[in-house]
């Protein structure tokens, strides 16, 4: 089955369920299930309904896509993502983008947690992503191309809208949310990094680093959606004063900063044209 049918095939069966049509696509981060709870659901299904869809395995994400209203908008959003390191190949980890983009999807907001190497960023602090670095290794275009779906070599030289992250900054000026402006870096994990490593990652010019994002971003420029990412820093990762950080800890941070986070996205989402 090619890719285009397998969106077929996971668009028909959602419609069994709704016939919602979304202008917006939300993919919920780690920790970040604050997003979730202030979506005006009209309806929620299992990914293991949906045609196409793997399991999500991580901690704290859910595995439901989410129909419903956020910022007076008709929104799609993804309760739980799939990741590199759980062993799923990109195209896995991408498949819901191309169905939200398919559902009619022409915006997609992507949320995350962090690690800071900027070291003027702090615990608890939120990052709007301007760029970012893939040293994941992989890249979910590999293979044959769809030119229904995309060119064969998309352009990515503005792979978060300047537009988008423009509203951003003078959404969190409004609700006087301190916000830094960045470079994320995606890595395959599941571990965290060494100290040379952060040094490494610092030096070619990322402020914080992730085990997420980048593969879906890729796969929504490749289908002209415009894309906003935003990350919460949840924890420090300067090299000379490295200690060692567990998971709860990691959630705890991300949920501390979640509201802000949520009255951010849905501003944007309020001011999109």
């Amino acid at each position: 089955m090619s890719l285009r049918e397998q969106i077929d095939s996971a668009v028909a069966a959602i419609r069994q369920h709704t016939d919602a049509l979304p202008t917006v696509g939300i993919i919920i981060g780690t920790g970040l299930g604050g997003v979730a709870g202030a979506i005006e659901e009209n309806l929620s299904i299992e990914y293991s309904a949906i045609p196409g869809f793997v399991r999500s395995t991580v901690e704290s994400h859910e595995g439901r896509l989410i129909f419903g209203t956020l910022g007076g908008k008709s929104i799609v959003a993804m309760q739980g993502r799939f990741h590199y390191y759980e062993g799923y190949s990109m195209k896995e980890i991408t498949f819901p983008v191309r169905v939200m983009q398919a559902l009619g999807a022409q915006t997609l907001l992507v949320s995350n947690a962090c690690g800071g190497m900027n070291p003027l960023y702090r615990r608890g602090d939120i990052m709007l992503m301007d760029d970012h670095i893939n040293l994941i290794g992989d890249n979910p275009l590999i293979g044959p191309n769809d030119d229904r779906l995309g060119p064969r070599f998309p352009d990515m030289s503005e792979p978060y809208s300047f537009e988008l992250l423009g509203i951003a900054e003078e959404a969190a000026l409004d609700l006087k949310v301190k916000v830094h402006r960045g470079v994320y870096v995606a890595v395959p994990g599941p571990n965290l990094e060494t100290r040379a490593e952060y040094r490494f990652l610092r030096g070619i010019g990322a402020d914080v680093v992730g085990m997420s994002t980048v593969p879906e971003v890729i796969v929504a420029r490749h289908m002209e959606m415009k894309v906003f990412g935003i990350s919460i820093i949840t924890d420090e990762c300067f090299p000379d004063n490295l200690e060692p950080v567990s998971i709860p800890e990691i959630i705890a941070a991300a949920g501390k900063a979640e509201p802000k986070v949520t009255q951010i996205m849905i501003e944007v989402i309020k001011r999109i044209p």
